[in-house]
């Protein structure tokens, strides 16, 4: 499904939805963050993320996007344990291991190259396995769109990091985590500019596109009906095309997950 197709669909969605919509109970407090969210975006992060783009060489982006995404696959490997899932705990354990001895750290994404399958599952991912498959929207501060299970998930994860446990000392901790948000953000830039006058409101455009593509991932049930669903991978890749020029490093991902054809 092309851009304007999309939008079209997303904005009579968005009219309809925000009036009254059963995933978001916490409409006036998500409201509020959001608008702080947004406002700190505005004038710190986006910027911070455009002059880590045009100032940091692709290569160097390229290999810390590698490390943190290496580190996800230590955080994919727990929650692939707890959900039993014996193969995909294999696969996140070889690439770990592939990644770091092979790649330096991490640094090259050597267990790509080896074409070792990529599955990036968080602890949310984890609890919709469990049956937790729908989930009420929440606004986090600072890091935005997520959900009630989601939330709860990023904080237990948060709390037992892969960082926390490598890196004893906060100062450089702390480094670490801001330097993550700007890599992170820096793939985002644009995808969020495509996007941030599609709709008349783009708090629940946000909320909608967010809850569309977790649902699509954990088997949930969001907004659209079947005749009316919406292929977010094509969404994803019309965006990415149409913002080149930005200047947009690699593939965007949503939780973890890195969006491709």
């Amino acid at each position: 499904m092309k851009m304007r197709h999309f939008l079209l669909v997303s904005m009579v969605c968005t009219l309809v939805a925000c009036a009254n919509n059963p995933h978001d109970p916490y409409e006036p407090y998500n409201r509020t963050m959001f608008k702080v969210n947004d406002a700190l975006d505005t004038a710190i992060l986006a910027p911070t993320a455009r002059g880590y783009n045009k100032v940091v060489p692709k290569p160097v982006r390229s290999g810390v996007t590698n490390v943190f995404d290496n580190l996800k696959d230590v955080v994919s490997f727990g929650s692939n344990v707890l959900r039993l899932d014996v193969e995909k705990a294999s696969t996140d354990f070889v690439r770990v291991g592939f990644n770091t001895v092979f790649g330096l750290g991490g640094l090259l994404p050597m267990a790509d190259l080896a074409q070792i399958p990529n599955n990036k599952n968080t602890l949310g991912d984890t609890f919709a396995s469990w049956g937790w498959k729908n989930s009420n929207y929440f606004v986090m501060p600072l890091s935005g769109p997520s959900t009630v299970r989601d939330s709860l998930g990023g904080a237990v994860t948060t709390v037992y990091s892969p960082q926390g446990a490598l890196i004893s000392n906060n100062g450089v901790l702390a480094g670490v985590t801001a330097l993550n948000v700007v890599d992170s953000r820096a793939k985002y830039i644009g995808l969020t500019d495509t996007m941030k006058d599609a709709a008349p409101d783009k708090y629940a455009y946000t909320r909608d596109f967010y809850m569309r593509y977790r649902a699509k991932q954990t088997g949930g049930k969001y907004g659209l009906t079947d005749d009316e669903e919406v292929d977010i991978d094509d969404l994803m890749n019309d965006t990415e095309n149409a913002s080149a020029t930005e200047n947009t490093p690699e593939t965007p991902e949503i939780n973890g997950e890195k969006v491709t054809e």
